[in-house]
């Protein structure tokens, strides 16, 4: 069993975001998983450039570290993704990697992986960003267990902190427990469903302009 974790702030680890991570790894990797944690700080991820090669190709003609973490995702059996909320979205680095999902979001490639989502704010408002992040994850095709968030006060305060980390450890365990029972959401199958299909006509529609895609598509035996 194995999962991914990306964080997406400046900080790394050593932020308010990686602290908040930090007990979600340590709980699944109690739980028997195999964790890699991949801090986008360390690495460098472009901006997607909409060259479409991903679409035609397979691969992205940027030279830079996408395919270390693609491939530490694909590897995965889980992905969290954390990130700290800058101005009501994810930060630049994380946004940066979302874009440059295109080609496997297309694909569908991650169908059937366990997602988390982890958001810290210096005040209210990391629920909307962890609504986007699972939402992100579902439309890759992954089942989502969960998220936690908090704000900065929980940090300086040990009676707001403990409970927050002991809430972050449980996500972790409920990951881990999720891929090894191979659960199913039967409220996400819908949502899960629905952009499938998009995905599908879309691909469908432009299989002369992305051959890579379609041709994925039909070796599936999904077209």
């Amino acid at each position: 069993m194995r999962i991914a974790s990306v964080i997406g702030s400046p900080h790394g680890m050593e932020g308010m975001t990686g602290q908040l991570l930090q007990p979600l790894l340590t709980a699944a990797r109690e739980a028997g998983a195999e964790v890699t944690a991949l801090s986008l700080a360390d690495l460098q991820v472009q901006p997607c450039r909409a060259c479409d090669c991903c679409h035609r190709i397979g691969t992205c003609r940027q030279d830079d570290d996408f395919e270390q973490v693609r491939g530490a995702i694909e590897a995965a059996d889980g992905l969290v993704l954390a990130s700290p909320n800058y101005i009501f979205s994810v930060s630049a680095q994380m946004k940066a990697l979302l874009d440059r999902c295109c080609g496997p979001l297309h694909l569908q490639a991650f169908e059937g992986k366990y997602g988390a989502a982890v958001v810290t704010s210096g005040g209210p408002g990391s629920v909307q960003v962890e609504k986007y992040l699972l939402r992100f994850l579902r439309n890759l095709g992954m089942w989502t267990v969960g998220s936690i968030g908090a704000e900065g006060r929980q940090f300086a305060d040990p009676s707001a902190r403990e409970p927050v980390f002991e809430a972050s450890g449980r996500l972790g365990t409920r990951l881990a427990d999720s891929i090894y029972r191979k659960a199913k959401f039967p409220d996400q199958e819908s949502d899960r469903r629905d952009f499938y299909d998009r995905m599908k006509m879309l691909v469908t529609m432009r299989r002369e302009e992305w051959p890579y895609e379609y041709e994925y598509w039909r070796k599936k035996g999904r077209v």
